[in-house]
């Protein structure tokens, strides 16, 4: 681990608030899963993916894309049940790793730069470890990587919900009783340190992600599957037995960047250390005065250290590309 490394600001595009990037339903293992892209903007731009977090979507990634769509050539995803993805079948991190790797593949573009923000961190980590040809480096942005101290973050009132049978229909219950505005203003608090970072135009856009899941009847079943898929996964990892993320966050081989905010209410501020000092090439990132959601809350120091990465990687092998895969799936098969 060695201390992320922040490139001039002046090599970034001047401030402007982008709209949402546009968006496209794709078709994969016979669901709909919605796919936003930011086109680059320079002749040289590499592949990148970017995964959302328990609640979010992908519009959560639109001004980091913005800043970094000289660089790379954006895609985000909204995994099965958030955003406007269709519902899954399983709310795992292994059946939300398997989508990210069935869009990498379908896509052909590949290896990508990833990254991952809080329970897309928990995904993108088993990506980069069981599918290190897919990925050229590894971003993680508040990583939900394991922690058993539930007072330390806010999610911890959510565990009483997991033991109440069909405890969705007590979560629909409750989304019903608030206004779509007091709804977003309550998710931003919990998310963000200082909400005067945060645009007009951002606000606005947080309330009508809140009233597409106000009309999703599938939402509230999502969110609670996923959240006690994401339990059940803190509590496998300090188990005997295969499938740790800790474990797997110790195999991934890709350079990384791993984020953390030292005001972050959702995720363990203890994680983003740790997972620095067990992924084996790493740099970290710990950012005073900033919440959860770094890459909305300040994205122009996110990018900064995003392009600090990127040339840090500069000289390191790809991992390969479509053919490689298709050579390692032939040994395999």
């Amino acid at each position: 681990m060695k201390p992320a490394s922040l490139w001039p600001d002046h090599h970034l595009p001047v401030h402007h608030v982008p709209p949402p990037w546009p968006g496209r339903e794709v078709v994969l293992d016979g669901t709909v899963t919605y796919v936003r892209e930011t086109p680059a903007t320079g002749p040289d731009a590499e592949p990148a993916l970017y995964v959302h977090g328990l609640g979010g979507s992908a519009q959560n990634w639109t001004d980091l894309a913005g800043l970094l769509a000289d660089r790379l050539d954006g895609q985000a995803i909204d995994l099965p049940g958030f955003g406007r993805s269709e519902p899954g079948r399983r709310y795992t991190i292994p059946a939300f790793a398997d989508r990210v790797v069935r869009w990498i593949e379908q896509s052909g573009r590949w290896p990508v730069h990833l990254f991952g923000n809080s329970l897309g961190g928990a995904v993108t980590v088993r990506v980069a470890a069981l599918r290190p040809d897919l990925v050229r480096t590894l971003t993680l942005i508040s990583p939900a990587l394991p922690f058993l101290d539930f007072r330390r973050s806010l999610q911890g009132r959510m565990l009483p919900l997991l033991a109440v049978p069909r405890g969705e229909r007590l979560a629909a219950w409750r989304l019903t009783q608030l206004a779509p505005e007091v709804m977003a203003q309550q998710v931003m608090e919990a998310c963000i340190a200082d909400l005067t970072r945060i645009s007009e135009q951002r606000r606005l856009e947080a309330v009508e992600e809140i009233r597409i899941r106000y009309e999703a009847a599938h939402y509230a079943a999502a969110y609670v599957r996923t959240f006690r898929g994401l339990v059940s996964s803190f509590l496998r990892s300090y188990l005997p037995g295969t499938g740790s993320l800790w474990r797997l966050a110790g195999s991934v081989r890709a350079p990384t960047l791993v984020v953390g905010g030292r005001q972050d209410r959702l995720v363990d501020v203890r994680v983003a250390p740790q997972a620095a000092r067990v992924i084996p090439d790493s740099r970290l990132l710990m950012l005073d005065g900033v919440g959860h959601v770094a890459q909305l809350e300040v994205p122009r120091t996110v990018a900064r250290a995003v392009l600090g990465l990127l040339a840090d990687a500069g000289g390191h092998a790809s991992l390969g590309g479509p053919e490689e895969s298709a050579r390692r799936r032939d040994m395999a098969g």
